[in-house]
């Protein structure tokens, strides 16, 4: 399934969750929080866009859309609730 965008909103793939902490410690899935980065698959049409595909971002904590497409998690964001481009 193709899951294109319309508007001024971004397709995008959250990063995974570390399931350790940095002392080896593993984190229950329901105590882990929310990750806020992730990576541009797709971009809607609007000349405002300014992430391209491949960019990794940082987001609102609760914003955007969750779906789910053969088995992996997406967002769709509005391109205002994206709050920085990470390098």
């Amino acid at each position: 399934m193709t899951i294109r965008p319309l508007g001024d909103r971004v397709l995008v793939k959250m990063e995974e969750v570390q399931e350790k902490s940095a002392g080896g410690i593993f984190i229950p899935q329901t105590a882990q929080e929310k990750t806020q980065i992730a990576e541009v698959v797709a971009i809607g049409d609007d000349e405002m866009i300014t992430v391209k595909k491949g960019d990794k971002v940082m987001y609102d904590k609760y914003a955007g859309t969750s779906i789910t497409s053969e088995g992996k998690e997406f967002l769709i964001l509005h391109m205002g609730d994206i709050l920085a481009i990470i390098s």
